[in-house]
């Protein structure tokens, strides 16, 4: 009988650690990452993401990253290489001397949102870098992330440019 009660207390301690344990990774999923930053190399309003329209050229990267926290709204994005990938000012950036990141909650639903931050800077080699909030989120379905040109260039100004591949939910609270 007492090893009975032994091996049943040693499965019932297993299962509310393995409980335990779910619920914490639960938690951890309100951590967003993107492992890899990508151009965008279509530029059709066709592929408009969210009702945002596209770059008017392909773009291209090295790489990059991006977290965002749900729960506390905690963001940061690092762009590396991010360049024109045709026309006569292939690999640079041209006149995009600034891009913002935007979360996408719930694309193309009648719920959608959106959270963009304060512009940054895009040095000549395209590179570019933020870690801020974008205050409350809430519930966030499908979070997508894109890089936009900044708020500063007419006729170009919030096109997409690049976006977050490379999903994953846990890890890290979102700053670098």
């Amino acid at each position: 009988m007492k090893k009975a009660c032994a091996v049943l207390l040693a499965v019932l301690s297993v299962s509310l650690l393995a409980s335990a344990f779910a619920g914490e990774d639960h938690n951890n999923n309100n951590n967003v990452r993107w492992q890899d930053i990508v151009g965008n190399i279509t530029v059709s309003n066709n592929d408009a993401v969210g009702g945002i329209l596209p770059g008017t050229t392909p773009w291209s990267t090295v790489g990059g990253s991006a977290r965002v926290n749900l729960a506390t709204g905690r963001v940061s994005f690092d762009v590396d290489g991010l360049v024109l990938n045709g026309g006569n000012a292939t690999g640079t950036p041209d006149g995009v001397d600034q891009v913002e990141g935007s979360l996408i909650c719930d694309a193309g639903q009648p719920d959608q949102t959106i959270f963009t931050t304060t512009p940054v800077p895009l040095n000549a080699q395209g590179n570019a870098d933020f870690s801020g909030t974008f205050g409350h989120i809430g519930p966030c379905g499908n979070p997508l992330f894109l890089i936009r040109i900044g708020p500063d260039l007419p006729g170009a100004n919030q096109r997409w440019i690049a976006t977050g591949a490379v999903r994953s939910f846990g890890g890290s609270d979102g700053d670098k």
